[in-house]
């Protein structure tokens, strides 16, 4: 394609078992969201599952437990919603005392902060499947990711009950690809209390949290949790497997010793 000083050429590194296109971008959108009148957050995002990033996101950060705590309206002339949630339901989040801060996303990500003193402790709540399972589910979410064999430049997530994926997203953030399976699921009734959770990038506290506030059993990735990650899973009975692809995966968390 010829280019003009008005449209350079776009190039991208040729990807593992074939040839991204010369012209492979990633779609990103701003959507906003206002709790009760108050703008709360806006997300850079995929647009697309965007009821669902929303509810998502308001189950890991607290807001609501269950559907009937919220009434989601979506604008007609932009992209965002309005949100209406019980008071005392906003209030026990502001009590909680998280500070915002700029998370370890890509790019920058605006988020409360994911302290583990605020992770109800909990017994261990139960096992990750084995070594070669894992092959087989992260397989299966890869053969689903469309846009990162068409690009290389987006996360998946997907909620597993160890033998099959059940819910599955896509999106340029980790954060808003975890809010979209999570809100698929109540937004299809399913319960979600004992499911592990897959996703392709590093495991950051604000995952950690979300996942403890879900009641994932186990949360894995191809690459590694952080620190602060270990200590949220270890309060909250919840494993972290890292390396999950590899021979030999690392577990962390829940059993683990400080």
């Amino acid at each position: 394609m010829p280019t003009t000083p008005d449209q350079p050429e776009i190039r991208q590194p040729p990807k593992r078992g074939g040839r991204m296109g010369p012209d492979a971008v990633v779609e990103e959108v701003s959507v906003w969201l206002e709790i009760n009148r108050v703008p709360v957050v806006t997300w850079m995002c995929t647009p697309e599952l965007l009821e669902e990033l929303a509810i998502g996101w308001l189950h890991g950060e607290g807001f609501i437990d269950s559907l009937d705590q919220v009434r989601l309206r979506p604008c007609a002339t932009d992209l965002g919603f309005w949100a209406e949630i019980p008071d005392e339901r906003v209030a026990r989040v502001d009590n909680e005392g998280r500070q915002r801060v700029l998370a370890s996303g890509c790019g920058a990500v605006a988020t409360y902060l994911a302290d583990p003193t605020t992770v109800e402790p909990g017994e261990v709540r139960g096992d990750a499947p084995p070594t070669e399972r894992f092959r087989e589910l992260f397989k299966g979410l890869f053969a689903l990711g469309a846009r990162y064999r068409e690009t290389g430049g987006i996360h998946a997530a997907a909620l597993t009950d160890g033998e099959k994926l059940l819910s599955h997203a896509e999106d340029i953030g980790r954060h808003n690809a975890v809010d979209k399976v999570v809100g698929t699921a109540l937004l299809a009734g399913r319960g979600i209390q004992g499911l592990g959770l897959l996703v392709t990038g590093r495991i950051s506290a604000e995952l950690a949290y979300k996942a403890s506030r879900a009641g994932l059993v186990y949360v894995a990735t191809p690459s590694v949790p952080s620190t602060l990650a270990v200590e949220i899973a270890r309060r909250a009975g919840m494993r972290l497997v890292g390396r999950a692809v590899s021979g030999r995966p690392q577990l962390h968390g829940a059993d683990e010793d400080p």
